[in-house]
């Protein structure tokens, strides 16, 4: 917290103080956890393994060339920025185990990138305990919208599938759609979204498929819906299990449209489908990741770049860098003095965050940045184009 000096005497003092006892000065900011004057630590907790391992990956990957690029330009107020990241397997008992850890035992100041509904439905009240930030988690839950230290930077998962109704409705006039859904926080959530647009136009789902986390055995899913012989299909899960509904669904001679959420893990959805995945669309909350016309595109790609040679572009690792991007904002407003309240003060009272052309909007009733949803769809080689409007389904 900046402090402005009262008359020159007390500027005087204050200068006298700063050069006489600079070690007080460290010792006051080593008495905020993960804070000192020669860096913030940051934890992350998310899936590095199992069937959403890419999408840990990718947030982790995204934050750290974000540090990477604040540190080589010499850290914010001279601090560099730091994560250490565990592993939960996209289970949330042990997201609960590694937020513990990460707050008593490696002592970081605040959370960034976590990865999931389940997982930080778990985690959030650790933190809230605590008092200790959760920043830009990968989910677009709508419990998380409420909390005191949560910040949001995506859109919502319900703003994603009023899109997605929309676009199937209007664009193609399709009236009969399925939900399939991962059996747990997240695929509720999705499903109360889907059940809200659905409630808005005065429709029915045609039929709901549920399935197991953490598996891909989709099978039953795939018969639930198929009974009601749909015309499109929602589908709110990680994408080896959605790659595998996609691929089954194809297989057995149903092809509707499918339609997905941002938190599938895009890229790795399209390797998973290969030619299978023609005619997909997924609904994103990051602008698209190659754009040529987008600055703050070419700003992560530059960093990607910078800190990993060679990884590709992809739109979780996007969003991980303007994760990571927010957080180098947040602590240069916060000045040379931080702690978490201070933090998460300057972000709530930041009105309008501009992220070289990606804005960004919180207010202290408004804890969620952007409210951007994008269209994009796979194409016959497998790669991402955006879209303006849905188009009849592509045969693969």
């Amino acid at each position: 917290m900046r402090v402005r000096a009262q008359g020159a005497l007390a500027a005087s003092a204050c200068a006298v103080i700063a050069v006489l006892a600079p070690a007080a000065a460290g010792a006051q900011a080593d008495e905020v956890p993960g804070v000192s004057p020669e860096r913030v630590l940051f934890g992350q907790s998310a899936a590095f393994s199992g069937p959403a391992a890419e999408l840990g990956r990718g947030m982790r990957l995204g934050i750290q060339a974000a540090f990477k690029e604040a540190n080589d330009a010499g850290g914010v107020h001279g601090r560099r920025l730091e994560l250490v990241t565990v592993d939960d397997g996209y289970e949330p008992e042990d997201a609960i185990r590694n937020t513990r850890r990460l707050i008593e035992d490696e002592g970081v100041f605040a959370l960034v990138g976590g990865v999931g509904t389940p997982t930080s439905r778990s985690a959030v009240p650790v933190a809230e305990e605590a008092g200790v930030p959760y920043i830009a988690p990968f989910t677009g839950a709508g419990f998380l919208r409420g909390e005191p230290h949560v910040v949001n930077l995506r859109a919502s998962y319900a703003q994603e599938t009023e899109e997605m109704v929309q676009r199937l409705t209007r664009d193609l006039g399709v009236e009969r759609i399925a939900v399939v859904i991962q059996d747990d926080s997240f695929g509720r959530a999705g499903l109360a979204g889907v059940r809200a647009a659905f409630d808005r136009r005065g429709m029915e789902p045609v039929g709901i498929g549920v399935y197991p986390r953490n598996t891909t055995a989709v099978k039953t899913a795939i018969v639930d819906i198929a009974a009601g012989n749909p015309e499109a299909v929602i589908v709110v899960g990680a994408y080896q299990p959605v790659a595998s509904l996609i691929a089954w669904t194809r297989h057995i001679g149903l092809d509707p449209v499918f339609m997905t959420l941002s938190f599938v893990g895009s890229n790795a959805l399209a390797e998973e489908l290969g030619p299978r995945g023609a005619g997909v669309y997924v609904t994103q909350v990051v602008p698209f990741p190659t754009g040529r016309s987008s600055r703050v595109a070419a700003a992560y790609r530059s960093a990607l770049r910078a800190h990993t040679p060679g990884a590709e572009p992809g739109f979780v690792s996007f969003e991980g860098y303007l994760a990571g991007r927010l957080v180098s904002e947040a602590l240069e407003r916060c000045g040379s003095s931080v702690d978490r309240e201070r933090f998460i003060e300057v972000l709530r009272s930041a009105g309008s965050i501009d992220l070289d052309g990606f804005r960004l909007v919180f207010g202290a009733e408004d804890n969620q940045g952007s409210d951007a949803v994008f269209l994009t769809v796979i194409d016959e080689r497998g790669n991402y184009r955006s879209a303006t409007r849905l188009e009849a389904p592509a045969k693969p």
